[in-house]
């Protein structure tokens, strides 16, 4: 028999909508062989509540699938597991939210999604389960467990993405270190806040899903051993985790890499203006020496000198300035204090 999607909207309530959450709420459902899939996009509470009156889900579960503040956790019920699972933003670099939340209620005939904002990859698969019959009957038709296996699936899938990209800008900094012309301190305090978030995230996750795995196979059928398809997703996800450590050990050697190039390049800018400073101490001395108004050799009070001509004072004056200068600067190159 051919199977129907069905399509219902719930009406959009007024509600408090938390800065960043310019979307409207929506609920949509999709029926598939044996269950059903509904996402709601940006509850509201009246969604919520008629949610948890369909369905008779626990009230604190309803209230912490809207709630922006929980824990990544899993609950098991009888007849139901609910579950929250934490993915980075698409914006982690904008300085938006730190991660997007998906809410997971799981029974054998549905499963229900609840997130604000959104995970591309999970509505780009709902968008496509409505679109394509024979897609919507590869994920809807076999278990309402690997339909969540799927989602979790493409979602870590995303992750590698993302890490991706880090390396990428891991790279971009590797190279701006040792360029003295950039830079380089805000860029690495940037990819160190974004690998810390991806670690807070990743690393609560692996235990999740390790769980959801074990507490999931109960909603499959016998033919679907949902444990193997979770050992790939673990796998996936340590792939990430290994790789954030990495990432985190290398950000500190530019760190550090960093700080120590550019303590050298503060010191010799200061030994050099030292360097600069200390030659200028002989004529400066000279001039204020000629410069007070006292009875001094070849001074206008004495007379001046005229055994090299007019300018005989101004001659002598200038080279005892410059053989003093001329001997501090021979001293510091010998000390090796002047390189190149």
């Amino acid at each position: 028999m051919k199977k129907a999607i069905f399509m219902t909207r719930l009406p959009h309530l007024r509600r408090q909508v938390p800065q960043g959450d310019l979307a409207k709420s929506h609920v949509e459902t999709i029926q598939g062989n044996a269950f059903s899939w509904t996402d709601i996009q940006n509850p509201d509470r009246a969604q919520i509540e008629r949610l948890g009156q369909l369905y008779n889900f626990n009230a604190l579960n309803l209230d912490d699938s809207i709630s922006k503040i929980q824990l990544a956790k899993i609950d098991n019920y009888d007849d139901h597991s609910f579950i929250i699972l934490h993915f980075p933003p698409i914006a982690l670099r904008r300085g938006m939210t730190r991660f997007n939340q998906l809410a997971v209620f799981i029974g054998r005939d549905y499963l229900v999604t609840i997130h604000y904002g959104e995970l591309k990859p999970m509505v780009d698969m709902f968008t496509h389960c409505k679109e394509n019959v024979q897609y919507r009957n590869e994920l809807l038709g076999k278990s309402s467990g690997f339909l969540l296996y799927k989602i979790i699936d493409a979602l870590v899938d995303d992750l590698l993405h993302t890490l991706r990209r880090i390396v990428e800008n891991l790279d971009e900094i590797e190279d701006d270190v040792f360029d003295e012309n950039k830079s380089t301190p805000k860029k690495i305090s940037l990819l160190r806040r974004e690998i810390t978030i991806l670690r807070r995230i990743v690393n609560p996750l692996r235990k999740i899903v390790l769980e959801t795995s074990k507490n999931t196979q109960r909603f499959s059928n016998h033919v679907d051993d949902l444990v193997i398809h979770f050992d790939d997703v673990i796998d996936h996800i340590d792939k990430v985790v290994e790789t954030l450590e990495e990432a985190k050990e290398t950000m500190e050697i530019y760190k550090d890499t960093d700080f120590m190039l550019s303590t050298e390049k503060s010191n010799k800018i200061l030994a050099t203006l030292t360097i600069i400073f200390t030659l200028t101490i002989p004529p400066t001395v000279v001039g204020a020496l000629y410069g007070m108004n006292v009875n001094l050799p070849g001074g206008i009070q004495t007379g001046n000198w005229t055994f090299f001509g007019p300018y005989t004072t101004l001659i002598v004056m200038l080279i005892f300035s410059f053989i003093p200068s001329l001997v501090l600067f021979l001293y510091f190159y010998s000390r090796k204090w002047i390189s190149d």
